[in-house]
């Protein structure tokens, strides 16, 4: 595994930093403070902005029709940047007011996949959610406390998704239909820190990253560990490969958690890294027109 180290871009000091996304058309990355209710872009060229969400936004996507999908805490929200306005799409999980939404991606499809969860951590509240291209929305697995991750393989066939405080990042069947079936462990965290969010490169393998654990590892897609790039931190969240070859990774990380001592011990939590890898990933895909409307 060939990776440079992480080096700061951006000391952003997000409380719970979460789901970049790479956008080729503006060359920068856009992620989420969920905790800091902020939506945030970073630039190749060094710009930054930022937005205040008006409820935790867990994670955003791409759309069709051109700007960006958000997941708040009542639901699926467009979010226009020219304006910050955030304008509601559809609700979920109404009858849950103490979930909220953590992470989501498109898949190759447009199809939307994003998880809840108890916001307080405790119960097994949160769900795997799956918005089709024509706006079905369907539960494709429940009873989760933290959900997290999910992304698929290369070609469509396999799901990935975590169960953090399990320590186990899931791997699914595809099926044809696009519901999940032959859930069975892909990788369990053995060493310090819980899984978080992760991406797949172009070469099927999985990067994930772990909470509390200071690193982000890569895992062949047979499941077989392939090393790890360390952090000057301890949370680090999720990832996204970017730049014009997809081979610059950018890492969001937190300092949701930490005692004070720690975060003076680690005073990058919370900002956005980067750092160079040898694999290109996967560009991303926008939210269906349709699943948006």
């Amino acid at each position: 595994m060939s990776a440079a180290e992480p080096v700061c871009v951006w000391a952003v000091g997000a409380e719970l930093g979460e789901g970049p996304l790479w956008d080729a058309a503006t060359r920068s990355v856009y992620f989420v403070d969920i905790k800091g209710r902020q939506v945030h872009r970073y630039g190749e060229q060094g710009e930054r902005r930022s937005w205040p969400a008006p409820q935790q936004v867990g994670f955003i996507v791409p759309l069709a029709a051109g700007g960006f999908a958000c997941g708040l805490q009542d639901g699926l929200y467009r979010f226009c940047q020219a304006s910050g306005d955030f304008t509601l799409l559809r609700h979920v999980e109404q009858e849950l007011p103490s979930n909220r939404f953590n992470d989501g991606f498109v898949d190759a499809e447009g199809c939307l996949w994003f998880g809840s969860m108890d916001d307080a951590e405790r119960r097994p509240s949160g769900a795997l959610y799956r918005l089709s291209r024509d706006g079905q929305l369907s539960i494709a697995d429940r009873d989760y406390v933290i959900t997290n991750g999910p992304a698929m393989s290369p070609d469509g066939r396999t799901l990935y998704h975590t169960d953090t405080l399990e320590k186990t990042v899931f791997r699914f069947d595809v099926l044809a239909d696009g519901s999940l079936g032959g859930k069975r462990p892909f990788a369990r965290i053995a060493g310090s820190g819980h899984p978080d969010g992760m991406a797949v490169d172009a070469e099927g393998c999985v990067w994930i990253a772990l909470f509390g654990g200071g690193r982000i590892e890569r895992y062949a897609a047979c499941g077989d560990y392939l090393g790890s790039v360390a952090f000057p931190c301890s949370n680090v969240t999720k990832l996204a490969f970017g730049g014009a070859d997809l081979r610059t990774v950018y890492a969001t990380t937190a300092w949701k958690g930490l005692t004070a001592a720690q975060r003076a011990r680690e005073p990058l939590a919370g900002a956005l890294f980067s750092f160079r890898t040898a694999a290109p990933g996967l560009a991303p895909h926008p939210l269906s027109a349709g699943a948006s409307a």
